[in-house]
Parts: C-alpha cells; structure tokens; sequence
C-alpha cells in the first residue's frame, strides 16, 4: 500500500532512471495543466449566459436611449387615416422571435402631423382596436373606448392612449420606441366630456333578432 500509483506499464520509482523520473513528472504535469486548462473552458461556457443575464438589462437600458425606430415611408399614410404598423423592438433579444416585433395605431392628421399611439389600452393593456367607421378605438376586454385623437371616451380607463414621441426623418416617419408608455406620456388631445356608448336599440335591430 505504500507503493506509488503507477501508469500502465510505468515500474516501480526505484526501477526508473533520472530520465525515465524526469518524463513521468513531465507527463503528469502536462496531464493537470490540460485538466487545469479544460475546467476553466468549461467554467467559462457557463458563466457566459450567467453573467449576460444579470449585466444584460442594464446594458439594454443604456443601449437603447434615443431609439428612433423608423415605421415606414410618410407616404404610405393618407391624410385622415388611421392604420396599424408593426416595428421592431429595440430591446429584442436573439431569441425573441416575432415576439420582439410590437404594434401600433398612427393617425395622420395632415402632411407634418402625426399621432402614433401605443397599441395598449390604458386600463389594464389589452390590445385596442381601430373602427373608422365610427371613429374610435375599442379595447375588447372591458369594454373601454378612446376617441380618434386618442382622448378617453367610456369605460374602464381613467385617461388617453399612450403615444410615443415621433418625428419626420427625411420622408420617413420614426417613433422613439425607447421609452416604455407610463402614466406621465399623457395623450395629446384636448380634453372631452365622458360620454357613454349606448347599446343598439331594439328598432335598429333586424326582426330575426328581435327579442
């Protein structure tokens, strides 16, 4: 038991030569420096994701002040429109996919001004939706409504949709998709009575409906 561990082949420590000694410590150092070399690569693999995923929202942060992200050409939206547009994300990530892709409503309401609203509704976030036949936007959650301009209607919600800053660049039109709606990017209309969407009525309804 008091023996060295041998190599396959290896003889005993007192039947090696100086320079069959020198090779087997040579060989056994070499063998620990790869091992040594090897945990660190692996170590390092795994601390990547580690570390990226804790540094990571605040590079993100920090990365995407004064994101201007362009919608489109200007004039792809008519005067008097209201339409709904898709852009990417500034803080998407490799593997988002196209969940990374965020929409809103833009409402053109002449050649140099724009509205582009957060597609959320203000109340608890559904996705609102777009009626130009009655000019308003309906959330079909809870049944809140905002007028064309974005101002409040009915329901629910206790202000306007959230808009995001904008601006012409040349011919496009760019949102600032850096900054996340909250309660301090007030809509920009003016303000309105609360007026209360009523049900149709039972003369408006065909006869095979009628109660």
């Amino acid at each position: 038991m008091s023996e060295l561990l041998k190599y396959p082949g290896e003889s005993g420590p007192s039947a090696l030569s100086p320079a069959e000694k020198a090779a087997a410590h040579s060989r056994r150092t070499f063998l620990f420096k790869m091992s040594v070399l090897l945990n660190a690569a692996v170590g390092t693999v795994l601390a990547v994701p580690l570390v990226g995923y804790l540094i990571g929202p605040s590079l993100k942060k920090s990365s995407v002040v004064g994101s201007w992200v362009t919608l489109g050409p200007a004039k792809d939206f008519a005067v008097g429109e209201t339409q709904l547009v898709d852009f990417e994300s500034p803080v998407k990530s490799l593997g988002d996919g196209e969940t990374g892709k965020v929409a809103c409503w833009v409402r053109r309401i002449s050649a140099q001004q724009f509205q582009v609203f957060a597609i959320n509704c203000a109340h608890l976030g559904c996705p609102v939706r777009w009626f130009a036949q009655s000019r308003l936007f309906m959330c079909p959650c809870h049944g809140g409504a905002y007028y064309e301009d974005g101002g409040r209607a009915s329901g629910p919600p206790e202000r306007g949709l959230f808009e995001y800053r904008y601006k012409l660049d040349g011919d496009s039109l760019a949102i600032h998709a850096g900054d996340m709606p909250t309660m301090a990017t007030q809509a920009s209309c003016k303000d309105r009575p609360l007026v209360q969407i009523k049900p149709a009525t039972s003369s408006t309804r065909s006869t095979l409906w009628q109660a």
